[in-house]
């Protein structure tokens, strides 16, 4: 699969229009989250290993804003074998249509069944589940409607399943949070970003990507219920959390 080059804020803006995952992004969107989010390409090579540890026959298997489909891939490389039902839920129409043709290419011959609907997260029904994923989806969600989904995701786990939240995480203290802030800008600029690309790609994002403390997130999730909550992967400001039920 050939991955588009990012360069949707490489020239100046008069308006910069507030970020969402159009067919602009869905272009380039492996090249984007690859060469923004650290650690990200280790947490989906990571998955396959984390859900062979997590296999429950004739469950769902739940990518909760799915993209185009890596963290499906990973939670079906550990799966291979199992009789159960792999799920990616989207509200960008155009990620899905982008997502299928390459699900159906690299699961051919893999026993999960896999399946893209096009639902709100806050709306959507979740079927009995063995392992569900939120890789940096939860941040995109109303502050005021995280517990209440993340309540859903809880019923909707077996005795024994488990949770994925990736998030980017913010600081109680601002010393910490800007020195974290310039290294993550460093570290795009290393992966060839222009000044002006990260400053308008972070204008894009305000008010619509809303990190909270990591504190935040640990309290929602022991809240709901799980019994194990613990940090398995951590990037500058870039974190994945295991919650099992």
């Amino acid at each position: 699969m050939m991955n588009n080059n990012d360069h949707i804020y490489n020239e100046k803006l008069s308006t910069i229009n507030t970020f969402k995952f159009d067919q602009r992004v869905v272009n380039v969107f492996n090249d984007m989250i690859s060469r923004s989010v650290p650690g990200y390409t280790q947490i989906i090579n990571l998955l396959p290993s984390l859900t062979r540890c997590f296999q429950f026959p004739n469950l769902h298997y739940y990518d909760l804003g799915c993209s185009l489909g890596a963290g499906m891939i990973a939670m079906a490389k550990g799966l291979k074998e199992v009789e159960c039902d792999i799920v990616g839920i989207d509200n960008s129409t155009a990620m899905l249509e982008k997502a299928s043709p390459i699900l159906n290419q690299q699961l051919h011959g893999f026993t999960p069944n896999h399946q893209l609907l096009s639902e709100d997260l806050n709306k959507t029904n979740l079927e009995p589940a063995g392992m569900v994923l939120m890789n940096f989806t939860l941040q995109f969600i109303a502050i005021q409607n995280r517990k209440s989904l993340i309540d859903k995701i809880y019923t909707s786990l077996v005795e024994g399943g488990a949770f994925i939240l990736s998030e980017k995480i913010s600081f109680a203290d601002d010393t910490t949070n800007s020195v974290l802030i310039d290294i993550h800008h460093q570290f795009k600029a290393d992966q060839g970003y222009s000044q002006l690309e990260i400053s308008q790609k972070r204008d894009a994002l305000e008010n619509v990507l809303i990190p909270e403390p990591l504190e935040s997130h640990m309290d929602r999730l022991k809240e709901a219920g799980f019994s194990v909550v613990t940090p398995w992967i951590q990037n500058l400001q870039f974190i994945s959390i295991l919650a099992i039920k």
